[in-house]
């Protein structure tokens, strides 16, 4: 298997394997929300705030890893061209 196809094929991944696991932080950031404002509901207002603030973050790694897909994927036929040279 050529490097190209390696490449492609790993590049293919990427994205749903970050989506992958920034929904389950996500999901374990919102659970763990919901328990504090269980426990403490007069802080529910901070605990929100903070909820939202952390999962912006989290999505925040998924845009850019999405860019990155883009970047590179870009970069494919480049890729073959240049290995078709040597």
């Amino acid at each position: 298997m050529s490097f190209a196809a390696v490449f492609a094929a790993v590049l293919g991944l990427a994205v749903p394997i970050a989506a992958a696991f920034a929904a389950t932080a996500q999901g374990k950031v919102g659970a763990a929300a919901m328990e504090g404002i269980a426990r403490q509901p007069e802080a529910a207002g901070d605990i929100g705030r903070n909820l939202i603030i952390t999962l912006a973050l989290i999505e925040a790694l998924v845009i850019y890893a999405l860019l990155t897909f883009f970047m590179l994927f870009g970069n494919i036929p480049t890729l073959i061209e240049r290995l078709g040279q040597l």
